[in-house]
């Protein structure tokens, strides 16, 4: 695949830079998210809670109702014995209603706090995190496309000229901008050179 392509820098530095940085935000994403899924954990136990008293309440009003229904068959005093089992059996179907709420009610704010503590910061990194390197992606891929023009050195050269550090021309030549008036060949891919480092790329990875 060609480096031009890579959202990493060609040059050392530079790229252990990026490495480092990518690092840093993995554990920072990853340290929040355990901490989303120990929150949802912990909530979501309530939701377990429910679940059971939910299960256990429709179990006893089955039982109920079905004692109430044989009940009736009693002589004389089936209908006074049916009557409290099948309210009974009512009312645990009303407790059973309560768990599942609860149930349900439990299940959505775990995964809502969940969210609310994790997303913030995971967003807060992820976000300018993303905008520098799709900033580096677009520049490097700009540079090292001119540079692969067949005047693209001399239009680098230019570039690094009105955009890199005096200290950084000089250190080139004395008289860069004359080397690049008199077209000297060897300056003006050395400071094209400089505009591509600047870039994070190298003229290998043209």
């Amino acid at each position: 695949m060609n480096v031009r392509f890579l959202p990493y820098a060609s040059t050392p530095r530079r790229l252990i830079a990026q490495l480092i940085a990518d690092i840093a935000v993995l554990g920072w994403v990853s340290g929040w998210v355990l901490i989303g899924v120990a929150i949802n954990t912990m909530v979501s136990s309530v939701a377990g809670v429910g679940r059971q008293v939910d299960t256990g309440a429709h179990g006893l009003a089955d039982n109920l109702e079905s004692a109430g229904h044989s009940a009736r068959h009693i002589p004389l005093v089936g209908a006074a014995v049916s009557k409290p089992l099948t309210a009974a059996s009512q009312a645990a179907l009303d407790v059973a209603g309560a768990g599942h709420n609860l149930d349900t009610t439990a299940s959505w704010l775990a995964a809502l706090l969940a969210m609310a503590v994790a997303a913030p910061p995971v967003l807060a990194v992820i976000a300018p995190w993303l905008v520098l390197r799709l900033r580096f992606v677009r520049r490097k891929w700009t540079v090292t496309s001119v540079a692969a023009t067949p005047a693209g050195d001399q239009l680098l050269a230019l570039r690094a000229l009105a955009n890199r550090p005096v200290r950084q021309l000089t250190e080139v030549t004395s008289d860069p901008v004359g080397a690049w008036r008199r077209e000297d060949l060897s300056i003006i891919r050395r400071l094209a050179a400089l505009e591509l480092r600047s870039a994070g790329a190298r003229w290998d990875s043209v």
